[in-house]
């Protein structure tokens, strides 16, 4: 078999395989949207399918009886609150990795750090953590949850923005040292300019995460007006089971903002993920 025809046959199979990957996420996807907006009477005879009678008033039902205005509002004021703490205190970190000190003896300290929180599992350590908070009294407020979330992320997202910012040219840098300007300086004025496509990678990861993350959310969060999506889908999918339309249509609701913001930016995301793995 000639090389060309052997390399044809592997991009068949590859394209084959990618399609039957593409279509078991896809599917179960066009299956909510359409239940979504599913007469519950449809569901016996129709249960996959397109309904034959569109009913959007589900949407409208599943914001007002799960008060997803409340809830959106908690969710985005953890977001925008782990983006905040955990881009700038990951970026610093990364800029002081690659750019400042990039083989001193922090650097093994710092990836030994890294290593572990990235490998030992949040579990391990929910219940010591739950104590500690409830003693500062942190348990069922935003800025609780937002220092969870901040911590958990920040190995991820100093490694990600290390590996970009490590290839970024040492010698402006030393040229600014020249003229005068500080580390801030260093980090405000150009490492950050030149590193925004790894930051809006590593918010739309971390984003994603805080907006889905469920055991912490349950666990530290028991007052209705402070819990978050997950939370709330949780006990609404309970509440409502048996109205499937409903429960379709909240979960909807969920995924849709991140979703968007997906879409908007995919180009930037994916430039973001190839350009910091080029080095390590």
């Amino acid at each position: 078999m000639s090389q060309a025809r052997f390399k044809q046959k592997a991009a068949i199979t590859n394209h084959i395989i990618l399609m039957i990957l593409a279509l078991t996420i896809i599917l179960p996807i066009l299956v909510l949207v359409f239940n979504s907006i599913k007469p519950q009477a449809e569901f016996g005879t129709n249960p996959l399918g397109f309904p034959h009678k569109p009913r959007l008033m589900n949407f409208y039902d599943a914001w007002v009886k799960g008060n997803y205005s409340r809830v959106f509002l908690n969710s985005s004021i953890l977001v925008f609150g782990t983006l905040t703490i955990n881009l700038l205190l990951s970026g610093m970190a990364a800029f002081s990795l690659a750019i400042l000190n990039p083989r001193g003896k922090t650097t093994l300290v710092l990836g030994i750090y890294l290593l572990v929180g990235i490998s030992i599992p949040a579990q391990l350590y929910i219940l010591p953590l739950f104590i500690l908070w409830k003693n500062l009294h942190l348990t069922n407020t935003y800025l609780g949850l937002i220092l969870i979330y901040s911590a958990l992320n920040a190995p991820f997202a100093v490694f990600l923005i290390r590996s970009y910012m490590i290839q970024l040219p040492i010698e402006l840098f030393e040229a600014a040292k020249i003229d005068g300007a500080n580390t801030f300086h260093l980090f405000f004025k150009i490492a950050l300019p030149l590193s925004w496509p790894v930051f809006l990678t590593t918010g739309l990861v971390v984003s994603l995460a805080v907006w889905n993350e469920f055991l912490f959310a349950i666990t530290f969060i028991q007052t209705d007006d402070f819990k978050p999506m997950a939370s709330i889908l949780f006990a609404f999918q309970g509440k409502y089971t048996n109205d499937l339309g409903l429960v379709s249509a909240a979960s909807v609701m969920m995924a849709a903002p991140i979703a968007i913001l997906f879409m908007i930016f995919q180009r930037k995301f994916i430039a973001g993920l190839t350009s910091g793995g080029l080095k390590g």
